[in-house]
C-alpha cells in the first residue's frame, strides 16, 4: 500500500513540469492551469549569501530544479549498453557542467532494475534559460543513447529538489 501511494505521489508530481512552479501572474497561471505559487523569498545562508526559495505551499519550498535523462540498459554482452551509455555521458558531461547555474551533475546506475540516469540540478533563477535552450545538450545525448543496442525506455523528467 505504501509503495502504491508513493508511486501515485510521484506520478502526480511528474505530471507537472518544474517550470510550472515559476512565479507567474495570477491570470496567466489560471489560464495555463498552473499551480499558484504562494510566494518567492530569499533565504540567507551562513556567509551572507542568499538563495531564492519558491514556496509551492506554506510548508513545501524548493531552491533547486533538476532535469533527469534516463533509460534502461541490457546486461547482455557483458553490459555493453551500459559501457556505451557511460561513454556518451563522458563525451558531454563537461558541456553540461558549463550550463549557467548548474549545481551538480550526477549519474545514477541501478544494477538490479538496470536504470541509467543523469540528474542535472540548477538553481531556480537559472533553470528557465536552460529550459528555453531545450536543455542543451539533451537532444544530442538522447539521440546518441537511443542508437545504442540494448538501450530502451529513454525518457526525461523535470522536478524540484530540496535538502531536508
Amino acid at each position: 500500500f505504501v509503495q502504491r501511494m508513493l508511486t501515485k505521489c510521484i506520478l502526480l508530481g511528474l505530471a507537472v513540469s518544474a517550470s510550472a512552479f515559476m512565479t507567474a501572474p495570477a491570470g496567466i497561471a489560471a489560464r495555463r492551469g498552473l499551480p499558484a505559487i504562494s510566494t518567492s523569498r530569499p533565504l540567507s545562508l551562513r556567509g551572507g549569501s542568499a538563495v531564492k526559495m519558491v514556496d509551492i505551499t506554506p510548508n513545501v519550498s524548493f531552491d533547486t530544479i533538476a532535469r533527469e535523462w534516463r533509460c534502461k540498459w541490457s546486461a547482455d554482452t557483458d553490459k555493453a549498453a551500459l559501457v556505451s551509455a557511460q561513454n556518451e555521458l563522458a563525451a558531454i558531461v563537461d558541456e553540461v557542467k558549463k550550463v549557467k547555474g548548474v549545481k551538480s551533475v550526477q549519474r545514477v546506475v541501478c544494477g538490479g532494475c538496470l536504470d541509467f540516469k543523469v540528474v542535472t540540478s540548477l538553481d531556480v533563477e537559472s533553470f528557465g534559460a536552460w529550459e528555453e535552450g531545450k536543455f542543451a545538450p539533451e537532444e544530442k545525448f538522447l539521440e546518441k543513447i537511443k542508437a545504442i543496442p540494448g538501450i530502451t525506455e529513454v525518457e526525461t523528467q523535470t522536478y524540484t529538489l530540496m535538502p531536508m
